[in-house]
């Protein structure tokens, strides 16, 4: 995805305000000179300037070039700052010979190719890749003799890794294990450690856990550490771990020349690792230490300023500080409260459109959303408007690796012949079909004529298969081929059941979505919201093309034609990025971008915040820092809209507005004639029918049929409900699933199998 459209932040020497003068609180830090310095710098408050500019003056008031370090968390950011040091200083190499600019990775790369020998046995280790880390968890799984089905890789290695950033080595771990599934990863771990042991190699984790243990344990390296390096500066502090926690504070503990650069209020990546208290406590840890404040906000209008500092006061674990702008007033954010995501997406469209039409470019645009599902609706509606769009640090919605397993499956129902497909899905997920097993599939296919499904019940031991190689095609076809069956039969998967009836069935019975919903990681969760995408999806297909239709059409017939569009959608143009495009993107990935115009998406309760922190006040504090970032990439105009309605797996069910919304100074922002916020979360109101439903009542859902009510759990928030349908067991909203009582005479003509 090129991204040379998208302004980083402090990246461009622009702004005037920068280019003539500093303001007192910039200067405050670039005079600091001596003892540990916090820096909170708010959201667009130049801090890569201040930054660069403090290194130059350090340098001219005589300290040696090689004396000072400064550590960030990019390539990007570290080049920036070099190439600014160095026209701070005219681009003369003596002036700069022996600094050190880079990120904490690099950095600790280099410190083991020096003293490596001294932790790791060797000084010429090799470097995994994610790929390569990927491929040794999987051996190491296999050596524990565990199923990879049950133990993902992803999942393992996510385990390591947080093991790893809290210094806690392979046999720590296993010694601390107290339950079946930590005493496994701490299986995995060892064996996956002894691997890398067994290549002198080493992972990105171990890189800064090894270095910590080093200057923990070697005092000759710590000291000459120590002695090198005089002054320490550490950019976006509020996303250290606590490995780099101990690593800086290492270096730094004699000296205290420790300068650290920060925003509590931006720390939102505390699912990766990122400790929030590292820079919560330093003052705590340094009690002698300066503190300054950057406030002033050279990027955003004042109205977006204070509507963001009125959302994240409401945060408790920050550090006060007071946001503003000098810019002009600007407009006011809107809020926008849409009947459902359709009416979102259009009305965002048509904001977009009317700016286009002011003279904003495309390219100055962004759609900012919680998660990746949310893309799908936008994305159509910027295809059928016409608008050139683009998914940043992301995938459009049916090129997702998932989505694309799912539509594979399903195009074997309508083709049992297509090997592309066969062979995507085949092991996915995983049951012991490896590479060998395909390519003497794929041989037998071709020597006998016939498609790899086919193949597949036709091969047996002695062609050169084991037996759960064979075991595992054949259950593979047989699923497949009765989908198919099922597709063009009348008594399952009948003319009655919708497309979305076959979807479902086809994620859940393939595999995929227990693939994602094991021990999921925080991709597993994105990668199960696009599958509940696909199926919400194919339900607005099938109502779209119904509507054009005379007569019913079989799942089988709207299958076919969903799959055209789908392919169809796939084939679009390409985007000319000489003509600039609107931004879609995920909040976590806009972190240091700035655009003209944002819209943040779906703002409501468990989208955002999301559903995970609604009972979690650390996690619903990150959550609102979210929403903070997302608001402050805006410079003039920023929309935050949420649907009344969304679909969810297929079925619509009514959403209640983001708290975040209540939040909001009514001042600086414009709420429109949206009767919803009212300063406090809104609450459903119970219907009548739904208060007469009990246990043991027969009820009647527009999608499932008739079913019994199994469970009722009745909470102020909302209550829900368990009823087995007939072929189904589902948990519902009571209060949004528009559930009807059955009359006696209809269940005595439809009794469903309870």
């Amino acid at each position: 995805m090129n991204l040379e459209h998208a302004h980083y932040t402090d990246e461009m020497e622009q702004n005037s305000v920068v280019q003539s003068s500093l303001t007192e609180a910039q200067v405050k830090v670039v005079n600091h000179q001596h003892g540990p310095l916090l820096v909170l710098a708010g959201p667009g408050s130049g801090k890569t300037t201040v930054v660069t500019k403090r290194i130059a003056k350090l340098i001219e008031n005589g300290v040696a070039p090689w004396q000072i370090l400064a550590l960030t968390f990019t390539n990007k950011a570290a080049t920036e700052m070099k190439d600014r040091v160095h026209a701070q200083l005219n681009y003369d190499p003596q002036k700069v010979r022996g600094l050190t600019v880079a990120t904490f990775h690099s950095f600790c790369a280099r410190l083991l190719r020096q003293w490596g020998d001294r932790i790791i046995g060797t000084t010429s280790y090799s470097i995994y890749d994610s790929a390569d880390q990927k491929s040794a968890v999987k051996e190491a799984i296999k050596r524990c003799e565990l199923n990879t089905s049950n133990w993902k890789p992803a999942s393992a290695l996510a385990a390591i890794s947080n093991a790893k950033n809290a210094l806690i080595d392979c046999e720590t771990f296993a010694r601390e294990a107290s339950d079946f599934y930590a005493r496994n990863v701490a299986k995995i771990y060892t064996a996956y450690q002894s691997i890398l042991n067994e290549n002198d190699a080493v992972d990105f984790d171990d890189l800064l856990m090894l270095t910590a243990l080093l200057l923990q344990q070697d005092d000759e390296v710590r000291e000459s550490v120590q002695e090198r390096f005089q002054y320490l500066m550490v950019d976006e502090y509020q996303d250290t771990n606590h490995t780099q926690f101990v690593i800086a504070n290492l270096i730094a503990k004699n000296h205290r020349n420790f300068c650290v650069v920060g925003d509590p209020d931006q720390s939102i990546y505390a699912w990766r690792g990122a400790d929030i208290s590292n820079i919560l406590e330093f003052e705590e840890q340094f009690s002698d230490c300066a503190v300054i404040p950057l406030g002033q906000n050279f990027r955003s209008t004042q109205h977006i300023v204070d509507a963001a500092a009125s959302l994240i006061s409401h945060n408790k674990n920050r550090k006060e500080k007071r946001i503003y702008s000098e810019l002009e007033v600007g407009e006011r954010p809107v809020v926008k409260t849409l009947m459902d995501e359709y009416e979102e997406a259009e009305t965002i469209v048509s904001e977009a459109t009317k700016l286009i039409g002011k003279g904003v470019p495309q390219k100055e645009m962004a759609v900012l959303y919680r998660v990746n599902a949310l893309s799908r609706v936008l994305e159509d509606a910027f295809r059928r408007a016409g608008v050139p769009y683009s998914v940043a640090r992301g995938t459009a919605f049916y090129d997702r690796k998932e989505v694309k397993h799912a539509l594979a499956y399903l195009t074997l129902i309508l083709n049992p012949k297509d090997n592309l497909a066969c062979e995507r899905v085949i092991n996915v997920p995983t049951r012991g079909i490896g590479a060998t097993s395909l390519q003497r599939l794929k041989l037998y296919a071709h020597q006998h004529q016939m498609s790899l499904l086919q193949a597949a019940l036709s091969v047996c031991k002695e062609d050169g298969f084991s037996k759960r190689a064979l075991n595992a095609m054949v259950e593979f076809a047989n699923t497949c081929l009765k989908w198919r069956e099922d597709a063009h039969s009348e008594d399952s998967m009948t003319a009655a059941a919708s497309l979305a009836d076959v979807v479902e069935r086809v994620v859940r019975e393939s595999g995929l979505e227990k693939l994602y919903s094991t021990n999921p990681t925080e991709e597993d969760y994105e990668r199960l919201q696009n599958l509940e995408e696909l199926v919400s999806a194919s339900t607005e297909f099938e109502q779209r093309f119904m509507e054009s239709q005379d007569t019913p059409q079989t799942p089988l017939v709207l299958l076919s034609e969903f799959i055209q569009q789908v392919a169809l959608v796939s084939d679009a143009d390409a985007i000319d990025p000489e003509q600039g495009a609107v931004t879609l993107m995920t909040l976590h990935a806009s972190k240091g971008l700035e655009f003209d115009f944002i819209t943040i998406a779906g703002l409501e309760e468990s989208m955002l915040p999301h559903q995970r922190a609604q009972f979690d006040d650390d996690q619903l504090e990150e959550e609102r820092r979210l929403c903070f970032v997302g608001m402050t990439r805006a410079r003039k105009h920023l929309l935050l809209t949420n649907a009344k309605r969304r679909m969810h797996r297929g079925l619509t069910e009514r959403t209640m507005a983001s708290r975040f919304l209540s939040e909001l100074d009514e001042e600086h922002v414009d709420f429109g004639d949206v009767a919803v916020i009212n300063k406090q979360v809104p609450m459903p109101a119970e219907t009548k029918p739904s208060s007469e439903i009990q246990l043991g009542s027969v009820v009647r859902h527009a999608r499932f049929g008739i079913g019994k009510v199994q469970r009722i759990m009745r909470r102020p928030r909302g209550s829900t409900v368990t009823v087995q349908f007939s072929t189904t067991v589902k948990h519902l909203v009571l209060e949004y699933a528009n559930l009807e009582l059955v009359d006696e005479f209809e269940v005595n003509d439809y009794t469903p199998e309870y």
